[in-house]
Protein backbone atom coordinates (compact mmCIF):
# COMPACT_ATOMS: atom_id res chain seq x y z
CA UNK A 1 0.00 0.00 0.00
CA UNK A 2 1.42 3.44 -0.92
CA UNK A 3 2.00 6.11 1.71
CA UNK A 4 -0.91 8.21 0.38
CA UNK A 5 -3.31 5.26 0.42
CA UNK A 6 -2.09 4.31 3.91
CA UNK A 7 -2.80 7.84 5.18
CA UNK A 8 -6.25 7.85 3.60
CA UNK A 9 -6.89 4.45 5.12
CA UNK A 10 -5.97 5.77 8.58
CA UNK A 11 -8.22 8.79 8.17
CA UNK A 12 -11.15 6.66 7.09
CA UNK A 13 -10.63 4.22 9.97
CA UNK A 14 -10.49 7.13 12.40
CA UNK A 15 -13.71 8.62 11.03
CA UNK A 16 -15.53 5.28 11.17
CA UNK A 17 -14.43 4.65 14.77
CA UNK A 18 -15.43 8.17 15.80
CA UNK A 19 -18.89 7.76 14.26
CA UNK A 20 -19.30 4.43 16.04
CA UNK A 21 -18.44 6.07 19.36
CA UNK A 22 -20.92 8.86 18.63
CA UNK A 23 -23.68 6.31 18.03
CA UNK A 24 -22.70 4.39 21.16
CA UNK A 25 -22.85 7.55 23.27
CA UNK A 26 -26.37 8.24 22.04
CA UNK A 27 -27.39 4.73 23.04
CA UNK A 28 -25.62 4.79 26.41
CA UNK A 29 -26.50 8.30 27.57
CA UNK A 30 -30.08 8.24 26.27
CA UNK A 31 -30.22 12.02 25.89
CA UNK A 32 -32.37 13.85 23.38
CA UNK A 33 -29.39 15.71 21.98
CA UNK A 34 -27.23 14.60 19.07
CA UNK A 35 -24.24 16.86 19.79
CA UNK A 36 -21.10 14.85 20.52
CA UNK A 37 -19.76 17.25 23.16
CA UNK A 38 -23.05 17.26 25.06
CA UNK A 39 -23.28 13.47 24.98
CA UNK A 40 -19.64 13.14 26.04
CA UNK A 41 -20.03 15.57 28.97
CA UNK A 42 -23.18 13.86 30.22
CA UNK A 43 -21.72 10.38 29.72
CA UNK A 44 -18.55 11.24 31.63
CA UNK A 45 -20.62 12.43 34.60
CA UNK A 46 -22.66 9.23 34.68
CA UNK A 47 -20.22 6.53 33.64
CA UNK A 48 -16.73 5.85 34.96
CA UNK A 49 -15.62 4.20 31.71
CA UNK A 50 -16.58 7.21 29.58
CA UNK A 51 -14.94 9.54 32.06
CA UNK A 52 -11.73 7.52 31.75
CA UNK A 53 -11.52 8.40 28.04
CA UNK A 54 -13.04 11.88 28.31
CA UNK A 55 -9.89 13.91 27.58
CA UNK A 56 -8.91 11.65 24.68
CA UNK A 57 -12.34 11.92 23.09
CA UNK A 58 -12.37 15.71 23.42
CA UNK A 59 -9.14 15.85 21.44
CA UNK A 60 -10.40 13.31 18.93
CA UNK A 61 -13.53 15.40 18.38
CA UNK A 62 -11.32 18.34 17.36
CA UNK A 63 -9.33 16.13 15.01
CA UNK A 64 -12.51 14.68 13.55
CA UNK A 65 -13.85 18.17 12.85
CA UNK A 66 -10.61 19.03 11.09
CA UNK A 67 -10.73 15.84 9.03
CA UNK A 68 -14.35 16.27 7.98
CA UNK A 69 -14.82 20.00 7.62
CA UNK A 70 -11.48 20.73 5.99
CA UNK A 71 -11.83 17.90 3.47
CA UNK A 72 -11.42 19.40 0.01
CA UNK A 73 -12.63 16.50 -2.09
CA UNK A 74 -13.78 12.89 -1.79
CA UNK A 75 -11.04 10.75 -0.30
CA UNK A 76 -8.75 13.71 0.43
CA UNK A 77 -8.00 14.66 4.05
CA UNK A 78 -6.05 17.78 4.92
CA UNK A 79 -4.86 16.24 8.21
CA UNK A 80 -3.89 12.66 8.92
CA UNK A 81 -4.09 10.88 12.28
CA UNK A 82 -1.14 8.91 13.57
CA UNK A 83 -1.38 5.13 13.52
CA UNK A 84 -1.33 4.99 17.35
CA UNK A 85 -4.23 7.46 17.50
CA UNK A 86 -6.29 5.34 15.13
CA UNK A 87 -5.62 2.18 17.09
CA UNK A 88 -6.57 3.92 20.34
CA UNK A 89 -9.86 5.34 19.08
CA UNK A 90 -10.73 1.94 17.62
CA UNK A 91 -10.04 0.42 21.05
CA UNK A 92 -12.40 2.93 22.68
CA UNK A 93 -15.02 2.21 20.02
CA UNK A 94 -14.78 -1.50 20.79
CA UNK A 95 -15.27 -0.85 24.50
CA UNK A 96 -18.30 1.38 23.96
CA UNK A 97 -19.87 -0.95 21.41
CA UNK A 98 -19.22 -4.13 23.37
CA UNK A 99 -19.28 -3.23 27.07
CA UNK A 100 -18.14 -5.83 29.56
CA UNK A 101 -20.68 -7.87 31.43
CA UNK A 102 -21.10 -6.57 34.97
CA UNK A 103 -20.10 -10.01 36.21
CA UNK A 104 -16.56 -9.24 35.02
CA UNK A 105 -16.09 -6.70 37.85
CA UNK A 106 -18.31 -8.39 40.43
CA UNK A 107 -17.25 -10.16 43.60
CA UNK A 108 -17.88 -13.67 42.30
CA UNK A 109 -17.39 -15.75 45.44
CA UNK A 110 -20.53 -14.55 47.17
CA UNK A 111 -20.86 -15.93 50.70
CA UNK A 112 -24.53 -16.02 51.60
CA UNK A 113 -26.37 -17.47 54.57
CA UNK A 114 -29.77 -18.67 55.68
CA UNK A 115 -32.08 -16.79 58.02
CA UNK A 116 -31.86 -19.72 60.46
CA UNK A 117 -28.06 -20.07 60.38
CA UNK A 118 -26.09 -19.41 63.54
CA UNK A 119 -24.45 -16.00 63.56
CA UNK A 120 -21.24 -17.91 64.23
CA UNK A 121 -21.38 -18.96 60.56
CA UNK A 122 -21.06 -15.32 59.50
CA UNK A 123 -18.30 -14.63 62.02
CA UNK A 124 -16.33 -17.56 60.65
CA UNK A 125 -16.90 -16.28 57.10
CA UNK A 126 -15.64 -12.85 58.11
CA UNK A 127 -12.53 -14.49 59.57
CA UNK A 128 -11.88 -16.58 56.45
CA UNK A 129 -12.88 -14.22 53.65
CA UNK A 130 -12.91 -10.72 55.12
CA UNK A 131 -16.08 -9.73 53.27
CA UNK A 132 -18.25 -7.00 54.75
CA UNK A 133 -21.65 -7.89 53.18
CA UNK A 134 -23.61 -11.15 53.28
CA UNK A 135 -26.95 -11.76 51.51
CA UNK A 136 -29.47 -13.53 53.74
CA UNK A 137 -31.90 -16.12 52.34
CA UNK A 138 -35.11 -17.49 53.77
CA UNK A 139 -37.09 -20.23 52.03
CA UNK A 140 -34.64 -19.93 49.11
CA UNK A 141 -35.35 -16.22 48.58
CA UNK A 142 -33.07 -13.31 49.44
CA UNK A 143 -34.67 -11.32 52.26
CA UNK A 144 -31.92 -8.87 53.13
CA UNK A 145 -28.26 -8.01 53.51
CA UNK A 146 -26.25 -8.35 56.69
CA UNK A 147 -23.15 -6.17 57.05
CA UNK A 148 -20.30 -6.56 59.48
CA UNK A 149 -21.19 -3.19 60.93
CA UNK A 150 -24.70 -4.47 61.69
CA UNK A 151 -23.24 -7.34 63.70
CA UNK A 152 -20.90 -5.07 65.64
CA UNK A 153 -23.72 -2.65 66.46
CA UNK A 154 -25.99 -5.50 67.55
CA UNK A 155 -23.27 -6.93 69.78
CA UNK A 156 -22.59 -3.50 71.30
CA UNK A 157 -26.27 -3.24 72.22
CA UNK A 158 -26.44 -6.70 73.74
CA UNK A 159 -23.45 -6.73 76.08
CA UNK A 160 -24.19 -8.10 79.53
CA UNK A 161 -21.39 -7.70 82.06
CA UNK A 162 -18.88 -7.20 79.25
CA UNK A 163 -19.97 -10.47 77.60
CA UNK A 164 -22.04 -11.12 74.49
CA UNK A 165 -23.48 -14.63 74.37
CA UNK A 166 -23.86 -15.69 70.71
CA UNK A 167 -24.50 -19.36 71.39
CA UNK A 168 -28.14 -19.41 70.32
CA UNK A 169 -28.20 -16.27 68.17
CA UNK A 170 -29.29 -16.76 64.58
CA UNK A 171 -28.67 -14.60 61.54
CA UNK A 172 -32.37 -13.70 61.49
CA UNK A 173 -32.25 -12.42 65.06
CA UNK A 174 -29.78 -9.75 64.05
CA UNK A 175 -31.31 -9.04 60.65
CA UNK A 176 -34.64 -8.18 62.30
CA UNK A 177 -32.95 -5.53 64.43
CA UNK A 178 -30.94 -3.72 61.76
CA UNK A 179 -31.97 -1.22 59.15
CA UNK A 180 -32.90 -2.45 55.70
CA UNK A 181 -30.12 -2.21 53.13
CA UNK A 182 -31.49 -1.58 49.60
CA UNK A 183 -30.58 -4.31 47.09
CA UNK A 184 -31.20 -4.69 43.36
CA UNK A 185 -31.22 -7.97 41.45
CA UNK A 186 -30.05 -8.13 37.84
CA UNK A 187 -29.47 -10.91 35.29
CA UNK A 188 -25.98 -12.08 34.42
CA UNK A 189 -26.43 -10.67 30.90
CA UNK A 190 -26.37 -7.07 32.16
CA UNK A 191 -23.42 -4.84 31.24
CA UNK A 192 -21.43 -2.33 33.25
CA UNK A 193 -23.12 0.73 31.74
CA UNK A 194 -26.52 -0.61 32.84
CA UNK A 195 -25.27 -1.19 36.39
CA UNK A 196 -24.06 2.41 36.53
CA UNK A 197 -27.49 3.53 35.31
CA UNK A 198 -29.11 1.64 38.19
CA UNK A 199 -26.91 3.37 40.76
CA UNK A 200 -27.59 6.73 39.09
CA UNK A 201 -31.36 6.16 39.14
CA UNK A 202 -31.33 5.12 42.80
CA UNK A 203 -29.26 8.17 43.67
CA UNK A 204 -31.84 10.42 42.03
CA UNK A 205 -34.55 8.61 44.00
CA UNK A 206 -32.50 9.35 47.16
CA UNK A 207 -32.08 5.62 47.77
CA UNK A 208 -28.66 4.59 49.06
CA UNK A 209 -28.30 1.38 47.08
CA UNK A 210 -25.99 -0.94 48.97
CA UNK A 211 -25.29 -3.62 46.40
CA UNK A 212 -26.44 -5.07 43.08
CA UNK A 213 -26.71 -8.85 43.19
CA UNK A 214 -26.26 -10.71 39.90
CA UNK A 215 -28.21 -13.93 39.40
CA UNK A 216 -29.01 -16.07 36.38
CA UNK A 217 -32.20 -14.18 35.49
CA UNK A 218 -32.21 -11.30 37.97
CA UNK A 219 -34.54 -12.96 40.48
CA UNK A 220 -34.26 -12.89 44.27
CA UNK A 221 -34.92 -16.63 44.54
CA UNK A 222 -31.85 -17.54 42.49
CA UNK A 223 -28.34 -18.23 43.73
CA UNK A 224 -26.13 -15.11 43.70
CA UNK A 225 -23.44 -15.28 41.02
CA UNK A 226 -21.79 -12.00 41.92
CA UNK A 227 -22.20 -8.69 43.70
CA UNK A 228 -21.33 -5.19 42.47
CA UNK A 229 -20.98 -2.20 44.78
CA UNK A 230 -20.60 1.45 43.84
CA UNK A 231 -16.95 1.11 44.82
CA UNK A 232 -16.47 -1.67 42.26
CA UNK A 233 -17.59 0.76 39.54
CA UNK A 234 -15.07 3.35 40.65
CA UNK A 235 -12.28 0.79 40.67
CA UNK A 236 -12.95 -0.60 37.17
CA UNK A 237 -9.83 -1.86 35.39
CA UNK A 238 -11.41 -2.15 31.97
CA UNK A 239 -10.70 -4.90 29.47
CA UNK A 240 -12.69 -5.99 26.44
CA UNK A 241 -14.55 -9.27 26.78
CA UNK A 242 -13.88 -11.83 24.11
Amino acid sequence: MSLIKQEHHLSERFEVAFNQIHESLKSIVKLNDDRFKVLLDMGARKHQIINKYYDDLKQYAKLRNSLVHDKKELGFYIAEPHDDVVKHIEWISTIFNKPNYALSIATKEVIFCDFEDSILFILQAIKEHGYSQYPVYQDNRCVGLLKTGDIVNWMAGNIINTVVDLTDIKVGDILRDVKNHPIEFVPKSIDIFSIEDIYERKHKEKVELEVVIITENGKSDEKPLGMVTAWDLIEIDYTVDN
